[in-house]
């Protein structure tokens, strides 16, 4: 069985929801970000040597990171799922830049933000960026319901709990309606529902 290393809040929560939109069986750990250990008292470190999360053990016992490669692999477990569009297609190239485009941009934008070690200063400037590339997102999603239109794929997955971290890093997403609704469309998904749950804390 396949099993998702996960910590709540973090992008973990991509693959979470990828693999509930897929049907496939899977069991979750999770990792204490603070202490870097598992739920199972395990160094994180010794799970997987970059010691973060997400991290999916396969069946055969590899362990796979990467946010991106990690969503490709359960889209390639589950091709039935059609959570990507076909290879090949130019629906697919644009589906990959997305989530390109939300692991740099995006992502790496949001995280200078949580770092103690960056300056107020510093901060603002990376909160400007992020304001820039948000309001940029807001146009590139008007008149559709998902990333790719009208039906969900995985960069739907991944960007859902990006926009998500902006309530801590006094960004206010309420400035852009339009991913206001997009984030409210995705929650009300199922699988989004259910991985939410599944890692609140019991």
């Amino acid at each position: 069985m396949l099993k998702l290393y996960y910590a709540q809040g973090a992008s973990s929560l991509a693959p979470h929801i990828a693999l509930r939109e897929a049907g496939l069986p899977f069991a979750l750990e999770r990792v204490n970000l603070r202490e870097k250990t598992t739920s199972e008292g395990t160094p994180l470190a010794k799970v997987h040597r970059r010691g973060y999360v997400p991290i999916l053990e396969l069946p055969d016992g590899r362990r796979v990171t990467e946010v991106t490669v990690i969503l490709r692999v359960i889209d390639e477990l589950a091709p039935g799922a059609a959570l990507m569009p076909a290879p090949g297609s130019a629906e697919r190239i644009e589906a990959e830049e997305w989530l390109a485009y939300t692991a740099t941009e995006l992502h790496k934008g949001v995280s200078p933000l949580f770092a103690s070690f960056v300056s107020g200063a510093s901060k603002e400037a990376y909160r400007e960026v992020l304001q820039t590339k948000l309001t940029a997102l807001e146009a590139d999603l008007r008149g559709r319901d998902y990333v790719m239109g009208d039906h969900f794929t995985l960069a739907d997955a991944y960007l859902f709990p990006v926009l998500g971290w902006t309530r801590w890093v006094k960004v206010d997403l309420g400035a852009w309606p339009g991913l206001v609704a997009y984030s409210e469309r995705m929650r009300a998904r199922p699988a989004v529902r259910a991985a939410l749950d599944a890692e609140k804390p019991q």
